[in-house]
């Protein structure tokens, strides 16, 4: 049965967010979109409010992240809209369901030159699931049930509507579309069936999991199917944790030993990109399993690529009756070489050195931190370290920027993190670089007494930039910052706290004082400048 609600634009979309779960709204204040506000402060709807708009999208972002819900964002017409842009991209290359409400200049004098008169769509369209201005009051609850159904439809993402003033403003009345789970997209059998029987057949078969294992909810599945299957697992993005450290198929060392001997890979919620070789594995075949038709990759062709709901795909693998090959011997070539690798990273995280290696800084942090701490990476070159040296120890504790790399998701990241989870430690990892991006949004967090953790690696330079401009051309260029510079000075001018820590064994008591604080709190560590990640070139 139908509800009719009646009220001004924002009461009309209010009613419709919150019968689709949405909790919270961040926004950063403007005038189009004051009724959306008069509906919140009215009903008790929680409000937080930044300092630039990406941060509103970011922390509607990890909200859609962490809890698999719909996450809002609020933004005034014009510059509020194209400030979320890079915050409405990141959303859709990580498939999050994130709701972007946008002011709109008044329709009745379109192209009299309103204040912030833009057509925003052409702009936000490449880069959502759906797109809409809503004209009419009375179609407001229409549209924002539609938008979050499709969100929430995998494969998931972002979506956004604009409302013009006169919409917005106007009192309306109109039925609440019914909230309903988008229905499981089922696989075709028979792909399943081969998928599974090549993994069973496979002699050292390995498996990586992604973000839309846990976005899918999946996880439960995951470890059925590699337990079933007896399988190695390797994780990425939020499919980290997904196996416990220490679950006997759960490797993160290893992966170069195990990519390298693999006779099949097999690739779970999470795309054939620069981050996997763009599927390119050798003589292994390659099994990708995706959440929609849509993911499947186009410049691979894979042995088998089930698509559909990924807890049903995992379950039958679980259940896959025929003959399986036993992976006893590789399950053991890989620990060893896990192990080695962990021996290695342990002298590394440990390392007595002025300055501060970066390593040290996560050994330091393993101490500190609690197996369902929200860890957040926002940096390049000192973010790099943490996902080498750190393993979730939780599915749904880890949150990147994603495939898309933008920097600038710290503050907002944060903000989403804190709102999910009152409880738990928020530690944001922080290259100096990235901090140019968001910091100023530490007041917004101190404002609203949202207390998290930001650890700065200040090496003074954009590390995965000046390395490779030396090695390329025997010079760098715009790759410098200012050495030393005091972030922890400008967090605590912006109403938290702070120090600076040069020395490693200054770092493990500097971190408890920071988690013990409760403000918003930044470590300000000065590290090695020609300590570089090594890796290759992502570009290509």
């Amino acid at each position: 049965m139908t509800e009719r609600v009646e009220g001004h634009g924002g009461e009309l979309a209010l009613a419709a967010l919150r019968a689709h779960g949405v909790r919270e709204m961040f926004t950063l204040s403007g005038g189009h979109v004051f009724p959306l506000y008069d509906a919140a402060h009215k009903a008790g709807f929680p409000l937080y409010d930044v300092r630039h708009e990406q941060s509103a999208v970011f922390a509607a972002e990890a909200v859609a992240k962490l809890q698999r819900r719909p996450g809002l964002a609020v933004l005034t017409a014009g510059p509020g809209v194209t400030n979320g842009i890079s915050g409405l991209t990141s959303a859709y290359f990580n498939a999050s369901p994130v709701l972007v409400l946008g002011g709109r200049a008044p329709q009745f004098r379109w192209g009299s030159g309103s204040l912030q008169e833009m057509d925003h769509l052409p702009l936000v369209a490449p880069v959502t699931k759906h797109a809409e201005t809503v004209f009419s009051a009375d179609d407001i609850p229409r549209a924002v049930a539609a938008a979050l159904t499709t969100a929430l439809t995998p494969h998931r993402g972002p979506v956004f509507l604009d409302f013009p003033l006169e919409a917005v403003f106007s009192v309306g009345d109109a039925e609440l579309p019914a909230a309903a789970a988008p229905a499981p997209i089922e696989p075709d059998p028979d792909e399943v069936t081969r998928a599974a029987a090549l993994i069973a057949a496979a002699s050292r078969p390995v498996i990586i999991a992604g973000s839309d294992v846990y976005a899918g909810d999946a996880v439960d599945a995951l470890r059925a199917a590699a337990e079933s299957l007896q399988v190695p697992v390797f994780t990425n993005g939020m499919g980290r944790g997904a196996l416990p450290p220490q679950h006997p198929l759960a490797f993160a060392k290893a992966r170069r030993v195990a990519l390298k001997g693999a006779d099949v890979v097999v690739v779970i919620g999470t795309p054939l990109d620069f981050r996997l070789a763009f599927g390119d594995f050798g003589d292994a075949k390659v099994v990708h399993v995706v959440d929609a038709p849509s993911q499947r990759a186009g410049h691979v062709q894979p042995a088998a690529a089930p698509a559909g709901d990924l807890r049903l795909i995992l379950t039958a693998f679980a259940d896959h009756p025929g003959d399986r090959a036993g992976h006893a011997d590789w399950i053991v070539e890989l620990r060893t070489a896990e192990d080695a690798a962990k021996a290695r990273d342990a002298e590394e995280m440990a390392a007595e050195t002025d300055p501060i290696r970066p390593a040290r800084v996560y050994g330091e942090l393993r101490r500190v931190l609690a197996p369902d701490a929200i860890t957040i990476g926002d940096g390049g070159d000192f973010v790099s370290y943490a996902g080498k040296y750190l393993e979730p120890a939780q599915p749904g504790t880890w949150l990147d920027p994603g495939p898309y790399g933008c920097l600038g998701t710290g503050m907002g990241y944060a903000m989403g993190a804190r709102v999910s989870h009152p409880d738990r430690q928020i530690c944001v990892l922080m290259g100096d670089g990235a901090a140019g991006f968001s910091l100023m949004d530490v007041e917004s967090l101190a404002r609203q007494g949202l207390p998290v953790v930001i650890v700065v690696g200040n090496n003074g330079i954009w590390g995965l930039e000046k390395h490779p401009m030396r090695a390329m051309y025997g010079y760098d260029v715009a790759a410098d910052l200012q050495p030393g510079l005091r972030y922890d000075s400008v967090v605590e001018a912006l109403g938290g706290a702070g120090e600076t820590v040069a020395k490693a064994a200054d770092l493990g008591p500097a971190l408890t004082r920071a988690f013990d604080a409760g403000v918003p709190y930044l470590v300000n560590v000065l590290t090695d400048p020609t300590d570089a990640y090594p890796r290759s070139s992502n570009l290509a």
